[in-house]
């Protein structure tokens, strides 16, 4: 049998923090019954309440690098924590399992199973966009071996530029329908603010952000912004992201384009 020890990491709240065996502080949030067993900890519980965009995802991360978990359980109290949380667990390897308590959302989560999960840079990668290496890699060998640059595209406004917004709304559609024009270099749309209503139901644009997406560009739409708008359940193309998933994007980006 694999040697095995406790660590109790405990205790939370207002800022006290938490230190890992051989890691850092981790701020902000309660683990409790915390068990090493061949280098997976086991029996967690990561208590995300009251925390908004981007802490979740940002505490689950800290704990995810500062252990291993073979086991975790992450509790959540609003749709677009549930949503990220859910898709950056499944980024790091772990399979998922939702139960919803009143208000609260326990997400259950075990890491390794087969079929379930995969590492990527952030947590906003598609399906989709996964596919998009390939064909950069394809035009690389077309222009000698130089990799496309990534273009992250930045929507703040449902409208292109200021003035006339009905002159704006067709600029827009416009602007999207020509962005293939960048070819392989085109990486990342992501929508913050009043952009996010570009991707809701009934759309003007949801033909032109389909298409780029089919093509594997990845299209990240801000979840805080979403619930804002109370658009959550109308969401008709891309993934709900968070501020973690944006500031990572711009960080890998060679070149950001804000509209």
């Amino acid at each position: 049998m694999l040697g095995h020890k406790v660590v109790v990491l405990a205790t939370h709240l207002a800022g006290s923090g938490v230190r890992a065996p051989d890691g850092p502080v981790l701020r902000g949030f309660c683990v409790n019954s915390v068990m090493l067993v061949g280098g997976f900890m086991e029996e967690k519980v990561l208590d995300c309440r009251n925390l908004q965009c981007p802490q979740p995802v940002i505490q689950l991360k800290r704990l995810l690098d500062a252990a291993s978990p073979a086991h975790i359980e992450v509790l959540v109290d609003n749709e677009p924590a549930l949503e990220n949380v859910s898709r950056f667990l499944s980024s790091r390897g772990y399979s998922c399992s939702l139960v919803r308590e009143g208000e609260l959302w326990r997400i259950t989560a075990q890491h390794g199973l087969e079929g379930h999960g995969s590492a990527d840079a952030t947590s906003g990668a598609t399906a989709l966009e996964k596919v998009q290496p390939l064909r950069r890699e394809a035009a690389a060998e077309e222009q000698g071996g130089a990799m496309p640059e990534k273009i992250l595209v930045l929507l703040i406004s449902p409208v292109f530029g200021s003035g006339d917004d009905g002159l704006g709304a067709r600029l827009m559609k416009t602007f999207l329908a020509t962005l293939p024009e960048m070819g392989e270099s085109l990486w990342r749309v992501v929508m913050l603010n009043g952009g996010v209503t570009l991707a809701a139901e009934e759309s003007p644009v949801l033909e032109e952000l389909r298409a780029l997406e089919e093509r594997g560009v990845g299209i990240l739409v801000c979840g805080t912004c979403l619930e804002h708008f109370g658009l959550l359940a109308k969401k008709a193309v891309g993934q709900t992201t968070n501020m973690l998933d944006v500031v990572t994007s711009m960080q890998l980006a060679d070149k950001t384009l804000r509209v």
